[in-house]
């Protein structure tokens, strides 16, 4: 790791964040440490293209199968089928090759290979849930070669079972039976994992041995074709009881009688499992001969330039082997019959021209790839344990040497590996091994894909050779050759997957790789915001997209959920404006604050955006937000605000912890350095004495200034404390209390209060909830019984239910009209009796609805002895208590010097109402038609 952080990240991003300090250690040498770290880190990079990635693909590959299946495949397959084996195999690890190669040339790898690059472009859930499955497949490989050593060493040396001894050999003197194979495994992995052990410079070297004695014997087997000459070959003849019996078979050359003998399948069972093969357990098995492809990959943490060494090494690697096994295919079938093929996996050793040559180049070859992938699972491993997806579960193999080995992970990896050799046979396995390896092949596809189609600027890899055409092809052929290999192993390996997923996104902690999620979330959003056109909104599909300014979110928590419950699946945006202006601040003070924002937001479980803004006054600020805040047709059509009043806040907020920080919500956190502390940080809630950062008049004309702009207005009174439910009644009081001289219910307002109140009843927390509508009538009127069966007519079409109440307000509307003086009464009663004239009126409204209504003069005489009665009314019928009311909300006076009455009017109005929404609205919410 450099000492500097570099202006332009070249990696894919740090492996596990910062490591945590001891805070009783000196920090006078963190810079030493530093340099030690780095050194140390040089010192196990020291592997190049050949060493570090031909070699141990091509051993990983040329394993079991190019030695001891090559028979079988071509055998059982035919020529054909075992072609179009290859081919699709090869297409498969082809297309994932190709993803490998873009991915790990768009930037720096660390150790772990295949999880590293998925993690990273995939983020942590799948990378760790593929990372485990990844390591089980590198377990369960090293003991499938383990087991495939075992076979060939059996072949050689071990004694036939059940008084075969007559057809036993010179050499053949090692006990035969389960526990024998099982103790022979033992040994030869316990082998393997001392090399491992010491480091992988010495299985490089290792390796480099072994690759020049595969070599020369694959040489020696291509030779031996040309110049053995026809023979007849001894084969035990096994069969599912375990008896032997000698039996022959012929090598006849280069004869067109035996291609043709051999060009079709012939599936048979298999004697070293006792099990009936076919086209999906042949290539099962055959597949294990491909999946070395990520045995270079996993030592990117050892590779002194990952990025060119992965991609050409990988190639040059899959094209060798590609060639090698149609080759050697070719010649088997054109050379040997069927019986052979089928009974004697180990012909190539009869037909050497030194058979102890193919017996050393299969345990050589085999203990290459069993090392192979016990140090490729202990290196995944490794970066899982750093990577601390788990918690304290992988703590341990976190541990490595002085020369940096994760020695505690290839132990780790060794005892899971013994545990695998119980299964006991080659075959048995296979199948296995091969979904786990075609699950992580179609995940680092996917990984490519998304990055590919994210269309991100930063993924520019520069090995080009890919398209979303080849991921795709990859993803659908390990999808499709899972299913075919063994159906239930293929679910039960997509659901471990999945359920890993589901913990690590849960449980694990939150990561600073970049989320793959995000970049297509956002490229999805970016398209179908440019389709919401504006042009075609309609009344039909309203929905509330609410801005809600908080002016401290200490104090206002209770508001915060409730709103969250009224938006209906609509746009929740949570505004704030800071005083200030960036005149003299060296940067945006704003943008540090929109963590501890955004983890509030997770802490209260709500959905919703934040938005910040600087401005030298609140309303400036408001005005901002209301003018930018959303995109296209996602704005804002309805403001909230917290009422004006003298109530002294309350800090709901103090002690919290949040879970996905486990930092608490108090202003400071003692235990953390405060350079360091990036915990939700509020300020304190303003004391009794601490003047406002508004005035009356600012405030109201915040109002004035949403409903200029066409916003409906909502302010929110008592929901301090305010708890989801807290009664079985929701109030609505839709007429205009303070202007009892008009008496229309249904002008665009009131229609207004009553969606809102039937969207709150439609959320899950106030389903139980019911509609209370209050319709305030004098009680000698002849229009009650009339308006009464309008009002129900029109909640009928609106499909809205709700118990309508009728109340008789006489008295309260007297205590008005005695100030007014009697003849204006006397005129509005005769006015209100005539039937034209209330629909002429209605149409009046109805005409206005089509744009903003302009200010009314406002001349009303509205006394605080009226507005008294009027609360008082509303707390008479309000038994049982509701959870929350609904009261309309006048519009603001045109005249400013008004503003401190019209707020003292609303004051009074909702005083000790509790939870209380006093809502003004101007534009159409509701309609009838379909």
């Amino acid at each position: 790791m450099s000492e500097k952080t570099p202006l332009l990240h070249y990696r894919l991003t740090s492996t596990s964040g910062p490591e945590p300090k001891d805070v009783s250690r000196p920090q006078r040498g963190a810079t030493a440490g530093k340099h030690g770290r780095r050194s140390k880190e040089k010192t196990a990079r020291k592997l190049g293209v050949v060493f570090g990635v031909v070699m141990p693909t091509l051993l990983s590959m040329f394993s079991v199968v190019v030695f001891l299946r090559i028979g079988f495949v071509v055998g059982q397959a035919g020529l054909y089928e075992a072609v179009v084996m290859f081919l699709v195999a090869y297409l498969i690890i082809t297309m994932t090759v190709l993803s490998v190669c873009a991915i790990s040339t768009n930037g720096a790898l660390d150790a772990g290979g295949a999880y590293y690059m998925i993690s990273r472009a995939l983020g942590p859930e799948f990378g760790g849930s593929i990372g485990i499955m990844f390591f089980f497949a590198n377990v369960c490989g090293s003991a499938l070669y383990v087991l495939g050593l075992v076979e060939a060493i059996m072949a050689n040396f071990g004694i036939p079972e059940d008084g075969a001894a007559a057809v036993a050999g010179l050499y053949q003197v090692l006990p035969s039976g389960y526990w024998w194979a099982l103790l022979y495994g033992t040994a030869l992995l316990f082998l393997c994992f001392v090399v491992c052990l010491v480091g992988a410079h010495i299985y490089a070297k290792a390796t480099f041995i072994i690759f020049i004695i595969v070599v020369t014997v694959l040489a020696s087997i291509f030779i031996s074709f040309f110049i053995v000459g026809p023979i007849v070959v001894i084969v035990p003849e096994r069969s599912v009881l375990n008896s032997t019996s000698l039996n022959s078979a012929n090598y006849s050359g280069f004869q067109l009688r035996t291609l043709e003998g051999n060009l079709l399948r012939d599936y048979t069972v298999d004697y070293t499992t006792g099990t009936m093969m076919s086209f999906a357990t042949v290539f099962a098995v055959m597949f294990n001969g491909c999946t070395g492809i990520m045995a270079g990959s996993n030592m990117s943490g050892d590779l002194k330039n990952p990025s060119y060494s992965i991609p050409r090494g990988t190639l040059a690697a899959v094209l060798i082997t590609f060639i090698t096994y149609n080759f050697l295919s070719l010649l088997a079938a054109w050379t040997c019959d069927r019986h052979l093929l089928q009974k004697d996996y180990s012909f190539l050793r009869d037909l050497n021209i030194w058979p102890p040559l193919v017996t050393i180049g299969v345990y050589s070859s085999t203990v290459s790839a069993a090392m192979s992938n016990l140090i490729g699972a202990s290196r995944v491993l490794y970066a899982l344990s750093k990577d601390n997806l788990f918690g304290g579960v992988l703590a341990l193999a976190r541990k490595t040497s002085q020369s940096g080995n994760p020695w505690a992970s290839v132990l780790v990896s060794w005892l899971l590996v013994q545990v695998v050799l119980f299964a006991g046979k080659l075959n048995t396995i296979a199948g296995i091994v091969t979904i786990f390896f075609l699950l992580v092949y179609a995940a680092v596809n996917l990984a490519c894909l998304a990055l590919e189609l994210a269309s991100a600027p930063n993924f520019r890899p520069s090995f080009r050779c890919f398209t979303w055409h080849t991921c795709i092809l990859g993803i659908l052929g390990s999808l499709v050759m899972m299913f075919l290999i063994n159906a239930i192993y293929a679910s039960a390996s997509i659901a471990f997957m999945l359920l890993l997923l589901m913990l690590i996104h849960y449980l694990g902690p939150i990561s600073n790789w970049g989320y793959i999620s995000q970049a297509l979330i956002f490229h999805q959003v970016r398209k179908y915001l440019l389709m919401l056109d504006v042009r075609k909104d309609h009344v039909k599909f309203w929905r509330p997209q609410v801005l809600l300014i908080v002016a401290n979110p200490r104090s206002c928590t209770g508001l915060m959920t409730f709103i969250n419950d009224l938006k209906k699946s609509g746009l929740y945006v949570l505004g704030h404006v800071k005083l200030g202006l960036l005149d003299g601040l060296p940067s945006d003070p704003l943008q540090n604050h929109y963590d501890s924002w955004l983890s509030l937001v997770d802490h209260l479980n709500i959905k919703a955006f934040v938005n910040l803004t600087l401005a030298d006054s609140v309303r400036h600020g408001v005005q901002n937000l209301l003018f930018i805040t959303g995109f296209g047709g996602m704005r804002p059509n309805t403001l909230v605000l917290g009422f004006y009043d003298d109530c002294t806040p309350q800090d709901h907020l103090q002690g919290k912890v949040l879970l996905s920080t486990g930092h608490g919500l108090d202003t400071a956190s003692p235990s953390i350095d405060p350079r360091e502390q990036r915990s939700p940080f509020f300020p304190n809630v303003r004391g009794a004495e601490e003047p406002k950062d508004l005035q009356e008049e600012e405030y109201v004309s915040v109002i004035a200034d949403a409903v200029k702009m066409g916003k409906n207005v909502t302010l929110a009174r008592y929901f301090d404390h305010h708890r989801r439910m807290s009664g079985p009644f929701v109030d609505v009081w839709p007429l205009n209390l303070l202007r009892p001289d008009r008496r229309g219910y249904v002008d665009i307002c009131s229609l207004f209060l009553l969606q809102l109140a039937s969207v709150l009843q439609e959320s899950r927390a106030w389903s139980q909830a019911r509609l209370r509508l209050f319709l305030c009538v004098e009680a000698g009127c002849s229009l009650k019984e009339e308006e009464e069966t309008k009002l129900r007519v029109m909640l009928k079409e609106l499909r809205i239910s709700a118990q309508v109440q009728m109340v008789a307000w006489d008295q309260v509307v007297a205590l008005h009209w005695q100030r007014r003086g009697r003849t204006e009464r006397g005129n509005l009663l005769e006015f209100a009796q005539n039937e034209e004239g209330m629909e002429r009126q209605e149409e009046e409204e109805a005409e206005k609805e089509d744009g903003i209504q302009q200010f009314p003069n406002n001349a009303a005489q509205l006394t605080d002895e009226y507005i008294c009665a009027v609360n008082n009314l509303i707390r008479r019928h309000s038994a049982p208590q509701p959870a929350v009311r609904f009261l309309y909300l006048p519009r603001p006076p045109a005249d400013t010097n008004r503003y401190c009455t019209y707020l003292h009017h609303v004051d009074l109005l909702s005083q000790d109402l509790g939870p209380t929404l006093l809502i003004h609205g101007v534009t159409p919410v509701v309609t009838t038609d379909l």
